[in-house]
């Protein structure tokens, strides 16, 4: 991803990112689960960094793995700068797969954020190191009660969607979408068109202009709005 594509999309909300890839007929990109711990008005973007737990195997997801190379005390580790940590927790409501100390050791090394469709435990703790974490809630046990930790950077889903490594993720206080590597220029792009537009649109409505032929726009609002955009460059 391009550093011009990347400063755009973090004013593209995620709601016109799921529009733009719409269009593209990507229906599957908004993870359903993961929401804001602390809903802010944040908004992060970054290359996913995946992270992918198995239903819990008693004799592997004990407290002794948390020692072993595969681990998620090793995949932080692995972690470059900038990316998000993007967790396939199979929605398992009574595992926290990450607490107080993992998260700051995230956010020590300059994890942009953390999003999955699983649990986090230690929620004070977590908001105290600051890093920014999308989930589906929170629970006192740990991992390796529900789940057994495999592996990262391989294919995996969040939420009901794929997410490949390298992906790009935007998240804010709608939730988390994932934008395929090869349709990044084209979401940036046509998404701040469409932001665009649709600030026009607001002052539109709001001199008391009816919504039909507005928003999706005709002939007549394409006109207008490309004089009004014209009048501002």
């Amino acid at each position: 991803m391009s550093n011009a594509a990347f400063e755009v999309l973090r004013k593209v909300t995620t709601a016109t990112i799921t529009t733009m890839l719409l269009k593209k007929g990507i229906r599957r990109c908004w993870m359903n689960g993961p929401k804001p711990l602390l809903a802010n008005g944040e908004r992060v973007i970054g290359s996913a960094f995946t992270l992918r737990f198995v239903p819990v195997r008693e004799d592997l997801a004990t407290p002794e793995s948390w020692t072993h190379p595969i681990s998620t005390r090793a995949a932080i580790e692995e972690m470059p700068e900038g990316v998000i940590a993007v967790a396939d927790a199979m929605g398992v409501p009574s595992a926290g797969i990450f607490g107080d100390i993992l998260c700051a050791r995230m956010k020590k090394r300059n994890v942009a954020a953390l999003v999955t469709d699983g649990v986090l435990r230690d929620r004070a703790g977590v908001l105290m190191s600051a890093l920014p974490v999308w989930c589906a809630g929170v629970a006192a046990p740990a991992s390796v009660n529900g789940l057994t930790f495999v592996g990262w950077q391989q294919p995996i889903g969040c939420g009901g969607c794929a997410i490949f490594p390298g992906d790009v993720i935007v998240a804010d206080d709608d939730g988390a979408v994932v934008i395929p590597q090869n349709m990044v220029d084209f979401v940036a792009h046509e998404g701040a068109e469409h932001e665009l537009y649709e600030s026009w649109v607001f002052g539109e409505v709001e001199k008391g202009v009816k919504l039909p032929g507005l928003y999706p726009p005709n002939e007549d609002a394409k006109a207008r709005y490309a004089a009004w955009r014209k009048s501002r460059s």
